[in-house]
């Protein structure tokens, strides 16, 4: 079944038609939501919810963009609403590990190394997870993020910050990531 005849078999509520966008987009749409999530019950109830919202609001889409983006937006926004809304962002926002670590582009692992990353994104505390998978995975602004979380924008920023910091300990303490070269120091006049 095209693309095309599983929207027009979702809008005319065939169930499916609905049955084939949710295998065609859940598996993925499962790993959004699994970034979001304390565990993967959490995130298959996340997804839940969000497909139960792509449903309701299919009529929306306006077929201007990719169908997969718009359905991310939705499993997105409904991860959040389902944070703020169970208190677990705001009660777990963990600043005492900012140590103004910068994370420098060339020690970024390999995709073979995907897998390993995102289990350690999940370690983070929430708030810096959350931020992190926000702006860096999904493409939002810090301004966005404000909005969406109901924090102030420098908070987003710091926590970006600290977030990528944080994870750049895990992933070298995992052996993920190699330890940045210190500089060598040249020592004038050494004659080597």
């Amino acid at each position: 079944m095209t693309e095309e005849n599983i929207l027009q078999g979702c809008l005319e509520n065939h169930a499916t038609a609905q049955e084939a966008l949710y295998n065609r987009f859940s598996p993925k749409m499962l790993g959004v939501c699994y970034r979001y999530a304390h565990n993967r019950e959490d995130a298959e109830d996340m997804l839940q919810e969000g497909f139960i919202k792509v449903f309701a609001q299919i009529r929306q889409f306006k077929n201007t963009g990719a169908l997969e983006g718009w359905i991310r937006k939705i499993i997105v926004h409904t991860c959040i609403n389902i944070l703020k809304k169970n208190k677990k962002f705001s009660d777990s926002v963990d600043i005492i590990h900012a140590d103004n670590i910068h994370m420098n582009d060339h020690n970024i692992p390999s995709l073979l190394q995907a897998k390993q990353v995102v289990e350690c994104i999940r370690i983070l505390p929430l708030g810096y997870r959350t931020v992190l998978n926000l702006y860096a995975i999904e493409g939002f602004s810090h301004r966005e993020i404000s909005e969406i979380l109901d924090i102030e924008e420098s908070t987003s920023r710091s926590q970006y910050t600290r977030a990528r910091g944080l994870l750049e300990e895990i992933l070298i303490k995992k052996k993920i990531l190699q330890k940045p070269r210190e500089k060598l120091k040249m020592v004038s006049g050494a004659g080597v």
